[in-house]
């Protein structure tokens, strides 16, 4: 008997990636919005990562996740 695990992916998807990068990019413009002192662009960086966050999972359910039937794993 093998005591194998199996791998889960870790999020090499391209509904991960999507994500990932789109919630960093409302990190970023909200770091900056708070240094400049401007609390409207902030929240809409916040609206930005909650949109990220949908769009992964919205992309994950539509088979662009790790397991879904439309992503092909890449070769190391």
């Amino acid at each position: 008997m093998s005591n194998a695990i199996a791998d889960p992916g870790h999020g090499h998807s391209p509904a991960a990636w999507t994500a990932v990068v789109v919630m960093l990019f409302g990190v970023a413009a909200g770091t900056v919005a708070y240094c400049f002192e401007q609390p409207l662009f902030v929240w809409i960086s916040v609206g930005i990562i909650v949109i990220g966050a949908l769009l992964g999972w919205i992309l994950a359910k539509a088979g662009y996740g790790v397991k879904g039937p439309k992503y092909s794993p890449k070769a190391h």
